[in-house]
């Protein structure tokens, strides 16, 4: 997916995963008009996509919000319906479940679908893209889809691929300290030391406005893994198997109300 310089103007929304119920409660706040948003609840990467696209229409429902449906793209419903499309120019607000995020990609992956998602995205101020788990990882243009325990610190035990491309230089791992995943999350960077890396807790998360001005909000904390001062890695000069090295990484542990600059990397207070 291009990079436009043009900074985004939608906001992303994103949740390490675990209970959800403080982000669809922000989530309802956030959308212009809870009684005409049209809320789409994509379950895509869901195991049971029926059970859990009518518990979040339910859930959203109970929160005051009367347009919310649940749009269903997997192998029996394709993504470039007429109807798919035209429900997604309608949409305010797209909320990604949690799940496979492979699965994501795979239907959704240059689909007509996407690129309205990302127009949407980048034109509309009104517009919000959310996800848990899954659904959060995959926002940008490349997610980390494998990677476990000590293999994740060697080379070849680290496996990325694509994501949705909503915005770019940039890795959101999910269940991050409960599934002790910093080793993985430090890899990717290493491997690519312009993207930034955004380790998620279980209700923990990230609001992204102006496609760079990142507010931490939840109950526990998200990890920053910086690459920008990286110094000798190893990662060009050993072979698969072999552990990984490399000096002058920067790591910040932001909780609720701190701010992050995605471009500068420069962390802001509670005011």
């Amino acid at each position: 997916m291009p990079h436009s310089s043009t900074p985004a103007r939608g906001t992303l929304v994103a949740l390490g995963g675990g209970d959800d119920e403080e982000l669809l409660a922000l989530l309802a706040d956030m959308v212009p008009d809870q009684a005409t948003t049209r809320i789409e609840i994509v379950t895509t990467a869901a195991p049971e996509p029926g059970r859990s696209g009518k518990a979040y229409v339910n859930a959203f429902g109970e929160l005051g919000c009367e347009q919310v449906h649940h749009l269903r793209i997997d192998e029996r419903h394709p993504a470039d319906t007429p109807a798919h499309l035209e429900r997604l120019k309608r949409a305010g607000l797209v909320f990604f479940t949690g799940g496979d995020q492979e699965r994501i990609t795979e239907f959704w992956d240059k689909t007509e679908a996407q690129a309205i998602l990302l127009d949407r995205y980048r034109q509309d101020e009104h517009f919000i893209v959310a996800g848990t788990s899954a659904g959060a990882a995959v926002m940008p243009g490349c997610m980390i889809v494998e990677g476990h325990g000590a293999r994740s610190l060697t080379k070849g035990g680290l496996r990325t691929t694509s994501g949705l491309g909503l915005i770019s230089d940039l890795y959101i791992d999910q269940h991050f300290a409960e599934r002790g995943r910093f080793g993985r999350l430090a890899h990717a960077v290493l491997q690519h030391p312009a993207r930034l890396g955004l380790g998620l807790g279980q209700e923990t998360g990230i609001i992204i406005r102006h496609g760079h001005e990142a507010e931490v909000f939840g109950d526990g904390v998200v990890m920053v893994v910086d690459a920008s001062y990286l110094k000798d890695s190893n990662l060009g000069r050993i072979g698969r198997g072999e552990p990984v090295s490399g000096q002058d990484l920067r790591v910040h542990l932001l909780v609720s109300g701190q701010h992050l600059d995605l471009r500068s990397r420069q962390v802001r207070n509670k005011e």
